[in-house]
């Protein structure tokens, strides 16, 4: 006989046999379905974990991060990931990017506090027609003159 009636009397075997035993052929049912429903639940997992990996910044299908993908097995939380790929200087950390922008910010702070306090210039004309005496209005212009020769 050839392989195809072969596998043909394998059905009729087993039509004969779900007909004999209701209850083997429901057993049957429903390990196909036990098989279905692990099958969903792993790409559910698989998926999960992926979209946790995205959330901390690694993206799962770039080749540079394909072995800190497969290889991680701690904690499957964004924060957890991240820590870890930060650990593994595969991104920046998020603190030395903040700790840089507070600096850059910091900076910008001072150089707005510097303008506002430096001395308003000397009106010097309006000191001299104050000055009450000759000596006064030497000194005056001794001083005019240096501030002069700053700039």
């Amino acid at each position: 006989m050839s392989d195809a009636n072969y596998e043909f009397e394998d059905d009729a075997v087993q039509d004969q046999q779900q007909s004999k035993d209701p209850v083997r052929a429901h057993l049957r049912k429903l390990e196909a379905e036990n098989k279905a429903l692990r099958e969903q639940a792993a790409e559910a997992d698989a998926a999960r974990r992926e979209l946790n990996f995205v959330k901390a910044g690694v993206d799962p299908n770039d080749p540079k991060y394909k072995y800190f993908v497969k290889g991680y097995d701690g904690d499957l939380t964004p924060e957890a990931i991240r820590q870890a790929a930060e650990e593994a200087s595969l991104i920046p950390s998020q603190n030395n990017e903040r700790a840089a922008e507070q600096q850059s910010w910091d900076r910008v702070a001072q150089a707005a506090k510097a303008g506002q306090t430096s001395e308003p210039p000397v009106d010097y004309a309006q000191r001299i027609a104050q000055a009450k005496s000759a000596d006064e209005v030497m000194q005056l212009l001794a001083q005019a003159r240096a501030e002069a020769e700053k700039y």
